[in-house]
């Protein structure tokens, strides 16, 4: 992700021809080395109308190395050496293992490479709960301020989660019903077809409600729910979700599910199970289904079911808004059956905004009245075909070296997020809940299902 986003801000003129770019990591390469290195990953990775030779050779020359333990403090003179004159600005992206956050900062600031000009980017993961998460962020704060640091949740970068603001805030139709009087409830979906993919031991110490539901399902779920903002801007914005983030009500044992994915067959292939795929028994949850609730005025009622997991039946993300039905059907006395409108916000891998309406089906109507539900469907990729489409780390990157932080996390809501995610793993603790299994290819397990049902709702399938 990162090298072509890198190359395509470079493409496009969006950075300055000055602005250097250093790698760094363990590994004992040349500038030359690392040139080649990042030549072959945008060989493989760049998009078909991205491969010019010429502006690859001219992002090469952008790039340089140097190799550096994070930890000791001597490599960093020599990365502090290899950068030079910062007074024009740093912009620091660092995605490193959590243990060695404390001495990377400590590094850096051995090596006068914190300065009033520089601005971290941090890269998940940021602890595992809220005391690990603490740690990091104290160790970063002890040489940044908050405004400095750039807590990167890639999916505020997708541009259909930015359009879904504009959906709510730059549109009067929906902002009167966006609210308990108006919407019965809210499904949020992040589904993945894939297994483990070479996360062995990241995955099975974090399990899908920490890799998933902490950071993206629960940022989704704050733009949703959110108030409308003073301003487009960074804090109104970021107070806006964090007030949503510390509305959620602790969530009982009855309104979770945990599951873990077994053997089956996704695309027309079998797979195997997740222990298999592991190679050891393991009760790391790969699927994770919560009906969640916002305790406050605009939300008191409305359930929010949340759902992600691995293997399963298709690769989706998506935000369904199920209105309320009408008061009253007239069409009734006549036959004619209505279903409550529905919002469905696609944002992978299809980018749409899809309304379901209901409408007359043309006839004479001497045998009464058809009514049918129809899609009102708004195609970002075909509305917007004319600009290209940028994946989420261009705009990220963009706004790191930028300085601006709106789409980025601030620290009270990464803690406001530990908070709910640390008191559900403590219930599966006390109640023993151990993971329910499902088959690959399906849509999690059946206990899932009843989640919804028991309320008379069904997932969005």
């Amino acid at each position: 992700m990162l090298l072509p986003s890198l190359f395509a801000l470079h493409e496009d003129e969006l950075i300055e021809p000055e602005l250097r770019i250093t790698g760094t990591a363990r590994s004992e390469l040349t500038d030359d080395g690392f040139r080649e290195f990042a030549r072959e990953a945008l060989e493989e990775y760049l998009p078909d109308d991205r491969r010019d030779s010429q502006q690859i050779a001219s992002f090469l020359d952008r790039l340089q190395y140097q190799a550096l333990d994070a930890t000791t403090l001597e490599g960093f003179d020599d990365l502090a050496a290899k950068l030079g004159d910062i007074s024009g600005g740093l912009s620091i992206f660092l995605s490193t293992a959590p243990f060695l956050f404390e001495p990377t900062i400590k590094g850096l600031q051995h090596s006068g490479l914190t300065g009033d000009h520089v601005r971290i980017g941090l890269e998940k993961p940021l602890g595992n709960d809220l005391a690990s998460s603490a740690v990091i962020n104290d160790a970063v704060a002890s040489a940044f301020a908050e405004d400095q640091i750039f807590r990167i949740d890639h999916y505020l970068g997708k541009e259909t989660v930015q359009n879904l603001m504009a959906l709510r805030f730059a549109n009067m139709m929906f902002e009167p019903l966006w609210n308990a009087g108006g919407i019965e409830h809210v499904q949020i979906t992040v589904s993945e077809t894939v297994g483990l993919e070479g996360r062995h031991g990241f995955y099975d110490d974090t399990g899908a409600l920490r890799d998933m539901v902490q950071n993206h399902m629960l940022q989704l779920l704050a733009i949703t729910a959110m108030e409308a903002p003073a301003d487009f801007d960074a804090t109104s914005v970021r107070d806006e979700k964090v007030k949503v983030l510390r509305s959620l009500r602790s969530v009982s044992a009855d309104e979770m599910v945990r599951g873990q994915y077994g053997s089956g067959a996704v695309s027309g292939q079998s797979v195997e199970s997740y222990e298999d795929d592991l190679g050891e028994a393991s009760d790391t949850e790969t699927f994770v289904a919560i009906k969640a609730h916002i305790d406050n005025w605009r939300w008191n009622g409305v359930p929010f079911y949340l759902r992600t997991g691995k293997r399963m039946a298709e690769r989706r993300s998506e935000i369904v808004i199920q209105f309320k039905c009408v008061p009253h059907n007239i069409f009734g006395a006549r036959g004619g059956k209505l279903n409550a409108n529905r919002l469905v916000i696609r944002l992978q891998p299809e980018e749409y905004v899809r309304l379901m309406v209901m409408a007359k089906k043309p006839s004479m109507d001497r045998d009464g009245v058809t009514l049918r539900e129809v899609p009102l469907d708004l195609s970002l990729t075909q509305a917007f075909s004319r600009a290209r489409r940028r994946i989420a780390y261009e705009r990220l990157l963009l706004d790191l070296i930028d300085g601006d932080p709106t789409l980025f996390v601030r620290r009270d809501e990464v803690e406001a997020q530990w908070r709910w995610i640390d008191a559900i793993r403590e219930t599966w603790a006390e109640e023993l809940m151990t993971p329910k299994s499902y088959g690959s290819g399906g849509w999690g397990p059946s206990a899932a299902i009843a989640l919804t049902e028991r309320d008379g709702v069904s997932w969005n399938e």
